[in-house]
């Protein structure tokens, strides 16, 4: 409908899978490297994990469209909801070798004497296992049994399991740790951040037009990333929506106002389900109510008839569904950030979170005149920083206190607030906004760069950026660190070698964090905390539940 109007050859934000639109950000990378990793070590079982609408069907498309058939032979099972006779047979159908057979030891025998000829041809066999989560403990234990099928020297077939985070808990069952401890390389995808966002619907465009094209104004890209947490899925629904909005306005641009109407159609037309919070809410409600009208129905019979009653209970439930739950409204807090100078907001926010380490307080008027500098700040009480790029959701799973690198529009500059924890749905910031100490993301969102440093402590003065290869005593408290953390069970040697590499992959995935087997400032703070050498420094939840 609006192809033409904005000189598309065909529409950029489709939801189905097109392999032209393919734009991998730096999740998918990791991801795909970690994939490729795991396969060309014959590592034997690699697991990827996100949430809907991360993006894992386009690593997965990426993964094997890079295994040539020269050097690999793959598989991909993409409706598991099958018995393991079901499976296997699906297995053997996939790589053209016999599968009518009803009989699960013949079904494996063939399938062997097929990775036992692909092996002596120098081929790797790939098995892709799609929506993982939804097998059942017995059909996963049939695919423990199909990676058993190994030489003394290499495991002849590499198993993929792909899903949802419930993969994760399934796996962590008891009756399932056989097969767990197999799995060596493990990756979760996180959302996009907001520049991988913003590049993502740049990339789109392009293809679509054969052509460079700004149609989406900066407060839009920013409105597009807070509403679709940098889900490639959401993102796709919310921009196609906001052309057509802009179409049926007869403008080439589209604003935030637009973003926001497309958003508000999009949600419409998706089945919410209601948060755990918000039920418990409603149920409290209608506990208090219940009794207000029992309170009422008492005194009301003393002083008019004692065969009065109270409301029936589904009236008053009905009252209770009848109420909308609305969120206050996002404030411009524009002027409050603008207040303070870029020094002054700095030193605020960094005072904010070294007070919990116990750190005296820097002088503000000493520094604040000068143009904020976190890394030199930290030198100075004794601190480390880390930096990190993400979204909201991706910053709240490290649940670590963290300075937040807001930008102010117009070439107004940058501004520091200091994230300390949150409140139902709010996030509590220091220094405080007049008359309240907590902000919403969508206030936040309007400002934040998706940058925030992290403040922690070199407790054992370990060495930054420690990787394969490395040599000394250090190596040896990293990997007891490790081990305390519950990812690393080998002997503690000063070496950092292939099995720690391994463990230090397993723990950064672990964390939501980048993977690169590189133990640097973010992944040595999380490793102190983890292995209990330092406070537990943890962000404050408050009234939730």
């Amino acid at each position: 409908m609006y192809c033409s109007f904005f000189g598309f050859r065909e529409k950029p934000f489709t939801i189905t899978p097109n392999p032209q639109f393919i734009f991998l950000s730096k999740n998918h990378k990791e991801a795909f490297a970690h994939l490729l990793y795991g396969i060309d070590s014959h590592a034997g079982f690699i697991e990827l994990t996100g949430e809907v609408g991360t993006g894992k069907t386009t690593v997965l498309r990426t993964l094997l469209n890079q295994l040539d058939g020269d050097s690999y032979r793959t598989a991909l099972i993409f409706n598991p909801s099958l018995s393991a006779l079901e499976l296997l047979q699906n297995i053997n159908h996939e790589y053209g070798i016999p599968a009518d057979d009803r009989n699960n030891s013949q079904l494996l025998h063939s399938l062997n004497q097929f990775l036992l000829r692909e092996n002596a041809a120098g081929h790797t066999v790939v098995l892709v296992i799609d929506e993982a989560q939804n097998l059942e403990p017995q059909v996963l234990e049939q695919i423990r049994l199909i990676s058993n099928l190994e030489t003394e020297k290499d495991k002849l077939i590499q198993i993929v399991l792909v899903g949802q985070p419930e993969l994760r808990e399934k796996l962590n069952k008891p009756e399932l740790r056989q097969l767990n401890q197999r799995i060596t390389v493990r990756y979760h995808l996180c959302p996009m951040d907001y520049s991988d966002t913003a590049e993502y619907i740049e990339h789109r465009l392009e293809v679509a037009a054969a052509q460079s094209c700004e149609i989406f104004a900066p407060g839009a890209l920013k409105r597009i990333f807070y509403f679709s947490g940098g889900l490639p899925r959401l993102i796709n629904a919310v921009c196609d929506r906001a052309l057509l909005v802009a179409y049926s306005k007869g403008s080439h641009e589209v604003t935030a106002r637009m973003v926001d109407a497309a958003f508000s159609d999009v949600k419409k037309q998706e089945p919410r389900s209601v948060p755990l919070r918000i039920v418990r809410s409603v149920a409290i409600a209608a506990v208090i109510i219940l009794a207000l009208f029992g309170l009422y129905g008492i005194f009301g019979s003393l002083t008019a008839s004692t065969e009065s009653s109270a409301p029936p209970a589904v009236a008053i439930t009905e009252k209770i569904t009848s109420v909308r739950l609305k969120e206050p409204a996002a404030v411009d807090l524009h002027p409050q950030l603008a207040a303070k100078t870029e020094g002054e907001s700095a030193v605020a926010a960094f005072n904010a979170v070294a007070r919990i380490w116990g750190v005296a307080p820097l002088p503000l008027a000493q520094v604040s005149a000068e143009p904020a500098d976190l890394e030199k700040y930290a030198e100075r009480s004794g601190l480390r920083l880390a930096r990190t790029n993400g979204n909201l959701g991706a910053l709240l799973r490290l649940d670590y206190p963290a300075i937040l690198e807001l930008t102010l529009p117009k070439g107004g500059g940058r501004r520091y607030l200091a994230l300390l924890g949150t409140q139902n749905d709010r996030l509590i910031v220091a220094p405080p906004f007049p008359h309240r100490t907590s902000i919403s993301s969508a206030e936040l969102e309007q400002f934040w760069s998706g940058r925030s440093y992290l403040l922690w402590k070199n407790a054992l003065d370990l060495p930054l950026a420690s990787r394969l290869g490395d040599t000394g005593e250090p190596i040896k408290s990293l990997k007891q660190h490790l081990a305390k953390a519950g990812f690393y069970r080998g002997p503690f040697t000063t070496v950092f070698d292939e099995p720690m590499l391994a463990a230090v992959k397993r723990f950064q995935a672990a964390q939501g964090i980048e993977a690169d087997g590189i133990v640097g400032g973010q992944t040595l703070l999380l490793l102190y905390r983890a292995g209990g050498t330092v406070s537990a420094l943890r962000l404050v939840r408050k009234g939730e539940s």
